[in-house]
């Protein structure tokens, strides 16, 4: 077999960061002060129009439609308070230096402290926070119509190379995540960032891409709803959505667990004169997140809050009991999940060897 081409551009963005995907629906908020208001960025979907519709006065919302145009759009000098919401995947690429901290240590303190070195950008302990983490999630099995293999969870990732899902596969478009994936179906435990001379890692990413029909789980699932395929790799916060309105499909989480993917607010620095802090963060807009009724209409839409699981109880008991293990996992199966945490350039150029040597098998 002839070597696959390089990773495309959007590719080696994603693996070059985390392996997330940005996912789903916004809108435009209301404005006031004009060019004295700060502006919330985000991708089309990445924050709950509800939340965002509650976006105060003096802050104005800006929807681009993907996390490309979004970067380029930071490129350009702002004299006004820029918050931005993206998926981790993607923060990589801003320079931690144009980012403020988020000074906001009360609400940090109420989420779970799982939540704590995404704050950090995974920086390390003594790092100063520079993102709000307000939502989070997993990456689940998605059937449409295969009761036979949800019987069979119990094999977790490996279950994706069962014969019957060749060429009826979709697969997420980061090969990070797919490597990810790989790592799981031969071990419970990854250990971290991969060789390229993991042989048996490289056969195995070669066996699971091979069995994909589509590797891009947005428009991939078109496939899966239209009977073209029998399965798909997604996001918690995509499923969710999906099993409610569609009696077809089910899915489970297996219980060696995944990477996690999150959504985070980050401030940039205003270019206005030094020591210029722009407009105050929105403190409360941010805690209404937190809290009903709001909380219930992220839920609904499958953006699940890191909060301490005793806090989010009283709002997922009114879920049904099959959607709860998706939308916050049991707690021995959370502690199996892992970041996918900032590579170095020796770490990204190893995986693209990995990934050249998979394609190229």
């Amino acid at each position: 077999m002839a070597q696959a081409p390089l990773l495309s551009r959007r590719h080696l963005l994603q693996l070059a960061s985390l392996g997330g995907t940005a996912l789903a629906a916004g809108a435009l908020a209301g404005c006031s002060r004009g060019g004295d208001a700060g502006r919330l960025l985000s991708v089309r979907g990445q924050l709950p129009s509800a939340w965002l519709k509650a976006l105060p006065s003096s802050w104005r919302s800006q929807v681009l439609d993907t996390p490309a145009e979004l970067l380029e759009q930071l490129r350009a000098p702002s004299p006004a308070s820029r918050l931005i919401s993206l998926g981790d995947g993607w923060l990589q690429q801003l320079p931690a230096a144009a980012l403020q901290p988020i000074n906001a240590p009360a609400l940090l303190e109420l989420l779970d402290p799982i939540a704590q070195a995404p704050s950090r950008l995974f920086a390390g302990p003594d790092a100063a926070a520079k993102a709000f983490p307000w939502a989070f999630g997993t990456w689940v099995i998605l059937l449409r119509n295969r009761p036979d293999l949800l019987r069979r969870q119990s094999e977790g990732w490996a279950l994706l190379l069962d014969p019957s899902l060749k060429g009826r596969l979709v697969l997420p478009a980061s090969p990070r995540l797919l490597i990810a994936l790989a790592q799981r179906q031969l071990s419970s435990k990854p250990a971290g960032v991969p060789s390229p001379g993991d042989v048996a890692l490289v056969d195995q990413v070669r066996r699971l891409h091979r069995q994909a029909l589509s590797l891009d789980e947005r428009q991939g699932l078109n496939f899966l709803l239209a009977g073209d395929a029998d399965a798909a790799v997604v996001t918690s916060q995509r499923a969710v959505p999906l099993l409610q309105r569609d009696p077809r499909l089910t899915a489970f989480l297996p219980a060696t667990g995944s990477p996690l993917w999150w959504q985070l607010l980050v401030r940039q620095n205003p270019t206005g004169p030094a020591g210029s802090t722009g407009s105050p963060l929105p403190l409360e807009w941010l805690r209404d997140g937190l809290n009903l009724p709001l909380l219930d209409r992220l839920l609904a839409a499958g953006w699940v809050p890191p909060l301490p699981a005793a806090q989010l109880a009283p709002a997922l008991k009114r879920w049904p009991a099959r959607l709860r293990p998706l939308l916050l996992p049991p707690p021995d199966v959370l502690e199996r999940c892992t970041n996918l945490e900032p590579l170095n350039a020796a770490q990204r150029q190893g995986l693209q060897q990995l990934w050249d040597q998979a394609m190229a098998g």
